[in-house]
């Protein structure tokens, strides 16, 4: 589950654990990769996936020991 990391409820200002409360769920992803779903709740922002192949694959140094394919 995605939420704030403060507390259970998605609300920041409520810390802790406090009862009485309901967690809405506002979207649902599938991570196919990963094999979970993933419920995001209240205004978190969320991280973009990785790449297949990472960039750091692409650099190199020429025949003059020069760094090549930075971005």
């Amino acid at each position: 589950m995605a939420k704030t990391q403060y507390s259970f409820t998605t609300d920041p200002d409520r810390r802790g654990a406090p009862t009485g409360h309901s967690v809405p769920v506002r979207e649902v992803r599938l991570s196919a990769g990963a094999g979970f779903v993933v419920a995001i709740c209240g205004e978190i922002m969320t991280m973009p996936g990785l790449p297949k192949v990472p960039s750091a694959e692409k650099i190199d140094l020429d025949d003059s020991g020069r760094v090549v394919g930075l971005f």
